[in-house]
């Protein structure tokens, strides 16, 4: 198992050694003790810190961040597949995703999904009307405002977009994006490799692709995805940090180093 010092941390992710040893005190992360009592740090560790960091990033208060980690380690098993996680500030609330279930890290009740699904059966959702002959980027426009408001119908603006312009990457991107959330597994998969060979030029779909894979426990073809993307784009800094999490899984701890520089170094900006 790979081991890291705080000043690992602070160097991989940035964090001043206050937040490491608040996260420490709270114990949510629970180092081991190395040569000269020097506190040892573990690859989850990292992951768990860096979570802790992107919550900041998104304004949410200190306190906040360090009640929200603590509860969740309360209510998460002794050996949680942190990379799995998704942690989120909504509102004044963090929300936590845990593949299909989501909770409140506060009050830990669950967050209810209200995407409507059927059993043996297609169900389309048709979007608002509009005129005659739209154009991809109304349509386009129409499926955002849609999702903004939380309704069904922008799944179908989104698939006329991409009718009106097979070529439109954006509306692939936001297409995959809400039918993976939604536990659409599958028909995301095919919107992305669809996206893919229309806009072979568009990173962001690869990315996207790369990250459901590894959602489903396909490495290889994550990490293969994920490789594209960065032969598009060099700069995706999560595309760095989720290709370093595939190879610390797989034992490779110098190529998993040279990607967690990568994304230190694109986060600093």
């Amino acid at each position: 198992m790979s081991e890291y010092s705080i000043r690992d941390v602070q160097r991989t992710l940035g964090l001043s050694r206050g937040m490491i040893r608040s996260l420490i005190e709270s114990r949510y992360v629970t180092p081991t003790l190395g040569p000269r009592r020097a506190y040892r740090f573990s690859f989850s560790d990292l992951v768990v810190m860096r979570t802790a960091h992107d919550l900041i990033a998104a304004k949410v208060p200190a306190r906040r961040v360090s009640r929200a980690l603590k509860g969740l380690r309360a209510q998460l098993p002794e050996d949680p597949p942190f990379s799995a996680l998704r942690i989120r500030a909504v509102g004044d609330r963090i929300v936590v995703q845990d593949g299909s279930k989501q909770w409140e890290t506060g009050s830990g009740q669950y967050v209810l999904d209200f995407s409507v699904s059927t059993v043996g059966a297609k169900l389309r959702m048709l979007p608002a009307a509009r005129p005659a002959g739209a154009s991809a980027e109304e349509w386009f426009g129409c499926a955002c405002d849609l999702e903004e408001k939380a309704d069904p119908g922008a799944i179908g603006a989104y698939e006329h977009a991409i009718e009106a312009d097979a070529r439109f990457a954006d509306a692939y991107v936001n297409l995959g994006r809400l039918l993976q959330e939604q536990g659409r597994v599958a028909e995301a998969e095919a919107v992305y490799r669809k996206g893919i060979a229309q806009c072979p030029s568009e990173a962001l779909l690869c990315y996207n692709l790369g990250v459901l894979l590894d959602e489903m426990g396909q490495r290889p073809a994550a990490l293969q995805a994920y490789r594209e993307a960065l032969a598009l784009q060099d700069d995706l800094a999560d595309c760095h940090y989720n290709i370093a999490l595939l190879y610390e899984a797989a034992g490779q701890t110098r190529a998993a180093l040279r990607h967690l520089n990568a994304y230190r170094r694109l986060q600093a900006g």
